[in-house]
């Protein structure tokens, strides 16, 4: 009888052992999915602020030219990590002016402003600048747009030539 009894317990053992395999495999595949997970979500946050980084530097290379004087869409390379190799090409729409104001109610005096502009009205004008990055251009795929406002004090000739 006792060699009935033994002989029942033999197989509990191995499908108690095979159920824990089982659960520990699962776990262990789970924190494996979860660190992958957090790590692609930290990567995608580096390329998208790399990306935004890319934008701003081509927007604040644009707005430092004179691009008022024939706004055009252009696109430039940019390199964040300085390794002379194009990390992120950025999209540069063509600047638009959306307003314009005259600075002064009459002509400036001569002390107040050089005397170059001494002789005609000035004019704030307001610009819209529109720059985006592609994610199917760059490393990591990320997509951006970043657009900036900027006023720039134009003469009245450079105002009616490139302000509606």
């Amino acid at each position: 009888m006792t060699r009935l009894a033994v002989s029942r317990e033999e197989g509990t053992v191995l499908v108690v052992g095979l159920i824990m395999l089982v659960l520990i495999s699962l776990m262990l595949m789970t924190a494996l999915n979860v660190g992958t997970t957090n790590f692609r979500a930290m990567s995608n946050m580096q390329f998208r602020s790399e990306a935004m980084a890319a934008a701003n530097k081509a927007i604040e290379q644009v707005i430092s030219s004179p691009f008022t004087v024939a706004p055009a869409a252009e696109q430039i390379d940019v390199d964040i990590d300085n390794n002379d190799a194009v990390d992120y090409v950025v999209h540069i729409a063509q600047p638009t002016c959306i307003y314009a104001a005259q600075a002064f109610s009459s002509d400036p005096s001569s002390l107040s402003l050089p005397v170059t502009m001494s002789g005609a009205s000035t004019w704030n004008t307001v610009w819209d600048v529109d720059a985006s990055v592609d994610g199917d251009e760059n490393a990591g795929g990320a997509t951006v747009r970043v657009r900036e406002g900027v006023r720039v004090l134009l003469t009245e000739s450079q105002k009616n030539a490139v302000c509606p």
